[in-house]
């Protein structure tokens, strides 16, 4: 399926082959780029994205030191070998992503792919930041908002339209200019494959119309009991594991996997190109596809 070419800064259209580019309008004036620092880079990140309030499975902000000056930045959604090659070639200072290069868990090595991701970075001295939980998180840029901005979906206001732990899950319903909900699940399944432009993977329990759909972008399939719990219908993420589909059928919640990566890749372009609009900074999204 081919992509429409969208216009506005760090958008998204439906489907993106590899390596895809969605560049922000450059600000106007004399030079038609400003320049900024890597601190106040990251200060207006964090100021943005408040990471102090989350507990997460990573270091959120800059993950690799580069270059003092920037000038360009480049989002994505993953720090991969791929990315970081697109964002040299498109001669960036900083690249901005949701997937950094360190995670708990890791032994600490630099060998193999992390050493060519890192040899790359600090060889073109480009920044990494990355920030995980606060860019799923964020009310209006973040990954479940921007995803519900795309699918027409409205959270209800305040604490009601927040589920889950850390509240990272929306919960809400069809926007009015959309209808009045779905008719079934697989309609809902279909309008999802539509906006995403790739197959979802749908436990149907035959409950019928679709008013209240819970959300939760990436592989937040865990959060499917706390939805369940919120009073959801239906259920969308990125993946599924082996009990989400045992607990769709006995409580009669449909539940939707709908990629990783394709449920993920806005909240990393809103959030950059919005910064780099206060900057003054030229700002790329590219989009290396992912089929999970």
């Amino acid at each position: 399926m081919k992509e429409p070419r969208c216009a506005a800064r760090g958008r998204h259209c439906p489907s993106s082959p590899a390596g895809r580019r969605v560049r922000g309008p450059l600000p106007e004036g004399d030079n038609a780029r400003m320049t900024t620092t890597r601190h106040e880079l990251l200060h207006a990140f964090d100021l943005l994205l408040a990471p102090g309030r989350f507990k997460d499975y990573g270091p959120n902000g800059l993950q690799v030191e580069g270059r003092t000056a920037v000038r360009r930045l480049v989002s994505g959604v993953t720090a991969s070998r791929a990315l970081i090659e697109a964002a040299i070639a498109a001669q960036a200072d900083a690249v901005f992503v949701h997937h950094g290069l360190f995670w708990r868990g890791q032994d600490g090595r630099v060998t193999g792919w992390m050493k060519q991701r890192l040899a790359l970075l600090l060889a073109h001295d480009i920044n990494l930041f990355a920030y995980h939980l606060p860019l799923d998180a964020h009310p209006e840029l973040g990954n479940n908002a921007q995803l519900g901005l795309r699918l027409g979906l409205v959270a209800e206001p305040g604490p009601e339209g927040r589920f889950g732990e850390q509240e990272l899950g929306f919960i809400g319903r069809r926007a009015e200019a959309e209808g009045d909900g779905f008719a079934d699940a697989p309609a809902l399944a279909r309008h999802v494959e539509a906006v995403l432009g790739r197959p979802a993977t749908l436990v149907d329990p035959g409950r019928g119309p679709i008013r209240r759909v819970a959300w939760c972008t990436g592989g937040a399939q865990g959060y499917f009991e706390a939805a369940i719990a919120a009073g959801a219908d239906a259920f969308i993420t990125g993946e599924i594991s082996e009990p989400q589909a045992h607990y769709a059928r006995e409580a009669g919640v449909a539940f939707l996997a709908c990629g990783h990566h394709a449920t993920e890749r806005y909240g990393a372009p809103a959030v950059a190109g919005h910064v780099a609009a206060q900057l003054g900074l030229s700002h790329e999204f590219i989009d290396i596809d992912n089929p999970a």
